[in-house]
């Protein structure tokens, strides 16, 4: 990668960030031949609130993305979901059996998850530099395009073509004028980890119901809450809110927290002198609620464009499939030279993609946090939902997007036509 005699890098493409999203994007343009600075403003490993938990489509990405998934890598696998609520025993789903997704989901740290997906990019042939913090754009002054970006220290990154992978606030899709979309559902989520007996578990783990006390005879909390086994003696445990909830905004979290978890068995150590790390929080922005995803050179990937699925919170899986979508769309545009009307119709081709492949799905999200935005709504559903196995299936395959494309079931078949029916977001 060239450096200009004033300490400019200049690059095909620069990528601002260095998490799965930007980590993603840098691998698949490298192996396409583009040379990619992939910017981190910290250093590796550093911390990120996350459920560290993946579903299969999460898993798909990283077999794509030529990660080695297995146990023996350091890998845990789970084999589908445990379901509380309603005020029953828990409800076992298993993942579904497609031919478009692997059997399994996976768990791992995000302190070490992000590190080995930079890494990986940088075996692809980015170049990664770390403690890069960008502060401003660089623009044509002629085009009032995005040319390339300014870090903190003075650093100057030069490109074409930059990717905004930036997460939730997104400094740089802000400084370029692309505002976020108050019409759109956003959560926050908090999380923790414990010393438990419970780390070792092969089902990710809902709460659909979260009481202050015993169990239908408490008041009922707002939101919904995970526990995922690490493998490692420990459990990740946290709690989401969505902004169609009338608590959102105005409740204590870390209290929040407590509470339900003082009404899990002591035995399963969710109590304050088994806590590993502060509880943490992150916001979840969700139906693509910053958009364009393409505009002046600028490509949104990951939380910057708000990728993350309003039916079950996962984010991780799709910043990894944008960042595939847009490496094409870059890799298209470089060929047929940046800056002509065929380049630019090809950049136009990644937000195209991206509501093609997801908008429908995704309003029909925004559909469903408004109705579980209200209490009632959620008790209905786990009390008389949870006992109907069949009805259960087909919710785990339209929550977590789980669905063959082609020889699917009639299960995929009317997520699918749902799907495509529904405006884009």
């Amino acid at each position: 990668m060239p450096h200009t005699p004033s300490g400019v890098v200049d690059a095909d493409v620069v990528v601002v960030g260095a998490g799965p999203a930007g980590s993603a994007t840098a691998t698949h343009l490298a192996r396409r031949g583009l040379d990619v600075a992939l910017l981190e403003k910290t250093t590796f490993p550093r911390e990120k609130v996350c459920g560290d938990g993946l579903t299969p489509r999460a898993t798909r990405q990283l077999i794509r993305l030529g990660i080695d998934t297995s146990t023996e890598a350091g890998w845990l696998h789970n084999r589908g979901l445990r379901i509380y609520g309603g005020g029953g025993q828990p409800f076992h789903l298993d993942w579904p059996d497609l031919a478009d997704f692997p059997p399994y989901g996976l768990v791992r740290p995000r302190s070490d998850f992000d590190d080995l997906l930079a890494r990986n990019a940088v075996a692809a042939g980015a170049t990664l530099y770390e403690q890069a913090n960008v502060v401003e754009p660089v623009l044509d002054a002629r085009s009032d395009r995005i040319v390339g970006v300014r870090c903190k220290d003075g650093r100057e990154f030069r490109a074409p073509l930059v990717v905004a992978a930036d997460g939730n606030s997104t400094r740089l899709s802000v400084a370029m004028g692309i505002a976020k979309r108050d019409d759109r559902p956003m959560g926050v989520a908090v999380r923790t980890y414990y010393t438990s007996p419970r780390s070792d578990d092969d089902y990710l783990e809902s709460w659909l119901e979260l009481w202050d006390g015993p169990p239908g005879s408490s008041n009922l909390l707002p939101g919904y809450g995970w526990i995922f086994g690490m493998g490692d003696g420990t459990s990740n445990v946290g709690l989401g809110i969505l902004n169609t909830s009338s608590a959102f905004g105005h409740t204590d979290y870390k209290a929040l927290l407590k509470a339900w978890l003082d009404t899990t068995p002591e035995e399963w150590g969710y109590r304050d002198e088994n806590m590993t790390a502060p509880v943490r929080g992150a916001a979840l922005p969700m139906g693509f609620n910053r958009q364009p995803h393409y505009s002046r050179g600028l490509l949104l990937v990951g939380d910057s464009g708000g990728m993350v699925n309003p039916f079950n919170g996962e984010g991780i899986a799709y910043a990894m499939e944008a960042g595939e979508y847009a490496a094409d769309a870059m890799t298209d545009a470089h060929r047929r030279g940046v800056g002509t009307p065929q380049a630019e119709r090809a950049l136009q081709g990644y937000p195209t993609r991206l509501k093609a492949e997801l908008g429908g799905y995704y309003r029909l999200g925004g559909i469903f946090v408004k109705l579980i935005g209200d209490p009632r709504v959620m008790r209905l559903c786990t009390r008389y939902g949870l006992p109907r196995r069949t009805l259960m299936r087909f919710t785990l395959k339209l929550l977590a997007n789980l669905t063959d494309a082609r020889e699917g079931d009639v299960m995929d078949k009317v997520i699918n036509q749902l799907s495509r029916l529904a405006p884009a977001a």
